[in-house]
């Protein structure tokens, strides 16, 4: 397999002439719980107000959850790792993930910027509020953003920290297998479970 170029340097790559662009391209990555929290709070809230029953709150938060597991790998595996042919579909592939793979511990570009995340969250919540029986949203949403939350902060966590704890490191090894061993493999990055279901995890070694 061809070895792609990939940068261990903890500094962000300059990816647009504009620096309002470039600026949008980066984030803290506090940042997604500063935006996101409280859509969760606001949205749980709404639930008690629209009295949809703790039980029904629970099953449909536990199915948001779900659902982002699934989410996260489709759109890691059919959209990020999408390659077009195009030259200008090539630069926004690069832009939207062929960065962090030739730049995986560059700080600033390991959570979603908002740019893309209020976007895309706000796209789920019309599309979940269509599918849903009314106000069901405000206990499946907070589920799916809380699952978000997770992906995108132990995303960060899994390039920068060094875990103890078993748990943590399979789940580390499984996403630095996917940058440096197999990129076609090992889409999960919160959770290996649907690479497991479609046969895209890795073959990994057990420690004796």
């Amino acid at each position: 397999m061809a070895k792609n170029f990939v940068s261990n340097s903890q500094e962000s790559v300059r990816m647009f002439k504009s620096s309002f662009l470039e600026s949008l391209s980066k984030v803290h990555y506090f940042v997604p719980i500063i935006i996101f929290l409280p859509v969760i709070l606001v949205t749980s809230y709404f639930a008690y107000d629209r009295q949809i029953g703790v039980a029904n709150y629970i099953w449909l938060f536990l199915g948001g959850l779900f659902v982002w597991t699934l989410t996260e790998y489709i759109m890691h595996r059919f959209v990020f790792h999408f390659v077009p042919k195009q030259q200008w579909a090539l630069r926004l592939h690069f832009i939207f993930h062929g960065v962090h793979h030739d730049y995986p511990s560059d700080a600033k570009r390991l959570v979603m910027p908002p740019s893309a995340s209020i976007p895309l969250a706000t796209g789920f919540y019309f599309l979940f509020n269509a599918l849903l029986p009314a106000n069901y949203i405000f206990g499946f949403f907070p589920g799916f953003i809380l699952g978000y939350l997770f992906y995108d902060i132990s995303h960060y966590a899994i390039h920068h920290f060094n875990f103890k704890g078993n748990f943590w490191k399979r789940i580390k090894q499984h996403h630095m297998l996917h940058h440096y061993q197999d990129p076609t493999k090992g889409y999960g990055v919160s959770s290996p479970l649907w690479d497991k279901i479609f046969n895209s995890d890795f073959i990994k070694k057990q420690n004796g």
